[in-house]
């Protein structure tokens, strides 16, 4: 599901000049996905403002559509989600196609999980190589059962079990994934599910349940350790959503200008939830002019517009225990550190390894091919920083259908001397539709 053309879509980012304007992103992915799944298990309708449009999310509608949700995009970009209640979702006729999104497969088994139905999932090739044991193994206490390819891995069918059995669980491994999979369970679930989480990760579905109407409660213990517990058989009631910007895709333009000299951009309206704002924090240790401006809050989650201009970076060794706040931005954190005065050195991110490709690998390797000094750790890479000088350039990047690795060497080829070439495209409407148009507002490409 990468897109409806099946031949590749290679593209070459050459140096820009400096970079100006102001631009928003596309929505929130994380909310975006709740919003359906959630909106769908409430009876009535919700209404959902600034929903992300790509390819992951319509995986998301298209799937609760499957399983009884009306759900209606109209003129002005507005979805009405008329839902089921919980405990309504019906047998789905045919497989679920994921596409590409793992969100959306682990979130939905976890949903499915305490309803009488059996789903089958499929996927790309690139979902299809990822392990589904994390959340399948967890899951399986409850009483839902799966069958799955060598492992665990997708195609995977899995028969829901009603009535569940509540969950008391404690995180082996940070996942919001994880977390929010049992959480969803719980909600169509007698008693009480509680889970343990040592190292906090994203909290939107903790925020989002509660608006929705759920009994859940969040217990901070004196070493950080939240307690998340739900009451089950839920009732949700509609919503009305105003989706903010997607930190993740902020990431990039953020970069970008604080890379290209001479920059000075404007990213408005930015979801800046604590548990997602690790690359900011980040970036302003570097040496980043990150200012936010206008902060506020929508919805339950905190937004604000940033101001980026052009810095001189220098090296870093960030602690490890942030790595959950910014999973997903350390593709693009790596293409900064490349253009840093001195080394980096990024540990604790076992997890990049298990996303849509082996980001350490997939990032040491393509960093090595535009002229970047890297070492690759198991769990990290250390990067030796071109002080701010343009990087080499080269390619084609193989970026393993992954649309953060894409996005980032794109990033890379504005501040290259010979441009850098990536070798498709397309897995980019996964999650950041515009993101070439929004480069070219700003400047960026001829």
């Amino acid at each position: 599901m990468t897109s409806t053309l099946d031949q590749p879509a290679p593209m070459r980012f050459s140096a820009a000049p400096s970079l100006s304007g102001a631009v928003t992103v596309p929505g929130d992915k994380s909310i975006s996905h709740r919003s359906l799944m959630l909106s769908a298990l409430a009876v009535g309708e919700s209404r959902v403002e600034g929903l992300l449009e790509g390819e992951d999310v319509l995986a998301t509608a298209a799937a609760m559509r499957a399983m009884g949700a009306q759900i209606i995009r109209d003129d002005d970009g507005i979805w009405h989600i008329h839902g089921v209640g919980v405990g309504g979702l019906l047998q789905p006729e045919t497989a679920l196609d994921m596409g590409n999104s793992g969100t959306s497969t682990r979130l939905l088994m976890g949903l499915l999980a305490s309803h009488d139905l059996t789903a089958t999932f499929t996927g790309d090739a690139s979902l299809s190589k990822r392990p589904m044991a994390r959340v399948t193994q967890p899951l399986a206490l409850m009483g839902a059962s799966f069958t799955s390819s060598p492992g665990d891995r997708l195609p995977l069918t899995m028969r829901g079990a009603c009535p569940a059995v509540p969950l008391d669980y404690r995180l082996p491994v940070a996942s919001a994934q994880v977390k929010s999979a049992i959480l969803l369970a719980g909600l169509n679930t007698s008693g009480i599910t509680r889970v343990v989480e040592p190292i906090p990760t994203r909290d939107h579905s903790e925020r989002m349940l509660k608006g929705f109407g759920a009994n859940l409660s969040v217990e901070v213990e004196a070493d950080g350790t939240r307690i998340i517990t739900l009451m089950g058989e839920a009732e949700l009631k509609p919503q009305q959503i105003v989706v903010p910007g997607d930190p993740s895709s902020a990431a990039f333009p953020m970069v970008a200008a604080l890379i290209v000299p001479g920059s000075r951009i404007t990213i408005a309206n930015v979801g800046l939830n604590a548990t997602r704002a690790g690359l900011v924090d980040l970036l302003r240790e570097m040496g980043g002019d990150i200012v936010i401006e206008n902060p506020r809050e929508v919805g339950g989650e905190p937004v604000g517009d940033l101001v980026i201009t052009a810095s001189a970076l220098h090296g870093v060794e960030p602690d490890p225990a942030r790595a959950p706040s910014m999973i997903d931005e350390y593709p693009v954190a790596f293409i900064a550190a490349a253009l840093a005065q001195g080394r980096s050195i990024f540990r604790g991110l076992e997890e990049l390894r298990v996303k849509e490709s082996d980001r350490i690998a997939t990032m040491a390797t393509g960093l090595r091919a535009i002229g970047v000094t890297v070492e690759e750790l198991e769990d990290g890479l250390i990067i030796e920083g071109s002080g701010g000088q343009p990087l080499a350039g080269g390619g084609p990047i193989a970026t393993k259908l992954d649309h953060r690795i894409a996005m980032s060497f794109a990033i890379a080829g504005l501040v290259s001397r010979d441009g850098v070439e990536i070798d498709d495209m397309r897995p980019v409407e996964t999650s950041f539709p515009g993101f070439v148009p929004l480069l070219k507002t700003l400047g960026a490409l001829s």
